[in-house]
């Protein structure tokens, strides 16, 4: 299938009201073509996975290898003032999030920050609350598209004279009452942090059944109280793994040991606190050693208190368990797409926000300009043989496991570089800073752009280093990160595009 007709597309589903879910509302409405943009929401305000719940509840399965759960159940509080959608005094629904007390975002606000929206003004790395109210105000512009506490059920493909039919099944929670819509494209944008994955090691479920609640994972830590003079281990070195060993590290017994298969690039200082340690190989038997593991090296660790595993997420869209062949039947990632976007049997589904390690905001954006003008019937799709062609040589090349969505940098940037580039040849004229022409503008990295990403690890740790003081950090240049004194350095002129 090469490019879709634009008249077959004119009602859409967006499901989920979080960042990704967000961005792809106001593109599609900046095309000034469509009938029916409807946004569903199971929370009763936007953010997605930045809002906070203070407390986790619910339990993990130890080990978590099935990404085939059933449909989170809302656990029903008493609103917050600050959420939008919020229209009464009656609890609302909220489901449990990855979010913890004192996070704050791993990346710069210079890049973390949407295209059109400033975010300078605050902590150089935003903290979890500013950027919840950040994404609110955001938001506002769509908040009319959005049906908010309602959860989408089922979503299902009908075929009619070889055209795509959607109809998506929702629940209002409030009231437990179903509708059945149906649309002509449905965009899928419901983050990847509901099912946490918990690799199955030898002798572990022994060892948790004889040790009840020593084994959780990152999407349940909030704070580092409750590992106070405890002997701890932590699985797991990317942003979460690292951030949360720093915390835990003010509380617990040194060395805090750090187990992971490879080096991190989010580490790249020498931490006293921290000892790095490798993979678990085995929990040991606890009628022969005393709360042990053994690591890869043949070492083993005893009398340990609390084991953290912060080794990621479960791709699920359990409302899609009707489509066949299954898009995730791993979890590992999501089969069938071309450029991690488009469905490739029927390109009337599409996907934002699967890759990782990315910069979030602006990567959704250049997903969204491509989705909007292809639906638009502004932009052509390749035919469906170069499609599937993309998908198999990115399977040799990354392998058809985690690695498939994992885009580290400069991937990342050269991923979105050429979704912007590709979104540039839709036909008719793109929207400019005066609201001429349709859909949104959207531009390429920038060279100071490309600059802070290669280096924010190093400035991350800075940042670290400053403690409470951190706090009143607003920018790169009172860390010594000046990007204007390195181009002087190497000579350089102007501010070119990469």
């Amino acid at each position: 299938m090469g490019s879709l007709p634009p008249e077959q597309i004119r009602r859409v589903a967006i499901i989920g009201a979080g960042p990704g879910g967000v961005v792809a509302a106001k593109y599609l409405l900046a095309e000034d073509l469509f009938d029916l943009i409807d946004v569903y929401e199971q929370q009763a305000s936007f953010g997605g996975v930045w809002n906070y719940t203070k407390e986790p509840h619910g339990t993990i399965d130890i080990p978590q290898t099935n990404p085939h759960q059933p449909l989170e159940d809302p656990i029903w509080r008493s609103p917050n003032p600050s959420q939008n959608g919020v229209i009464d005094k009656d609890p609302v629904a909220t489901f449990v999030s990855p979010m913890y007390e004192h996070l704050e975002a791993n990346i710069p606000h210079l890049i973390m920050k949407h295209s059109d929206k400033p975010l300078e003004d605050n902590q150089l790395f935003p903290s979890r609350e500013t950027i919840l109210t950040y994404l609110e105000e955001y938001a506002q512009d769509i908040q009319h598209l959005v049906h908010f506490q309602t959860q989408v059920t089922n979503v299902r493909c009908v075929n009619q004279e070889s055209e795509a039919l959607w109809l998506v099944q929702s629940k209002d929670l409030k009231t437990s009452s179903f509708s059945l819509t149906s649309y002509d494209a449905v965009i899928v944008a419901n983050g990847h942090y509901a099912v946490p994955h918990i690799p199955s090691i030898t002798g572990m479920k022994v060892w948790n059944e004889a040790y009840p609640g020593l084994i959780t994972h990152s999407k349940h830590y909030r704070r580092p109280s409750p590992y106070t003079n405890k002997k701890v281990l932590i699985v797991g070195n990317s942003a979460s793994g690292t951030d949360i060993a720093s915390q835990i590290a003010t509380v617990s017994l040194h060395p805090l040991l750090l187990s992971s298969h490879s080096k991190s690039d989010l580490f790249p200082f020498s931490a006293s606190y921290k000892q790095d340690v490798p993979e678990i190989s085995e929990f040991l038997p606890p009628s022969k050693f005393d709360r042990a593991v053994r690591f890869a090296n043949n070492k083993i660790e005893t009398d340990i208190d609390a084991i953290l595993f912060a080794t990621g997420y479960h791709y699920s869209f359990p409302f899609l368990s009707s489509l066949s062949p299954p898009l995730s039947p791993t979890g590992a990632r999501v089969e069938n797409l071309y450029q991690h976007i488009f469905c490739i049997p029927s390109p009337s589904l599409a996907f934002i926000g699967l890759p990782s390690k990315i910069i979030p905001f602006r990567t959704f954006e250049a997903q969204a300009a491509v989705i909007a003008r292809v639906w638009a019937g502004r932009l052509s799709l390749p035919p469906e043989g170069e499609m599937w062609k993309w998908e198999r040589e990115l399977v040799k090349t990354r392998g058809g496991g985690r690695a498939f969505h994992v885009l580290p940098y400069p991937t990342d940037f050269q991923y979105h570089d050429s979704l912007v580039e590709w979104a540039g040849r839709a036909e008719g004229e793109t929207g400019d800073d005066e609201g001429k022409g349709k859909g949104k503008k959207e531009r390429k990295w920038n060279e100071k752009e490309y600059w802070t990403r290669g280096r924010f690890p190093a400035i991350k740790a800075k940042f670290a280093e400053k403690g409470e003081g951190r706090r009143g950090v607003k920018s790169m240049e009172e860390l010594g990160f000046d990007y204007e004194v390195w181009k002087r350095e190497q000579g350089k002129n102007g501010d070119g595009e990469n």
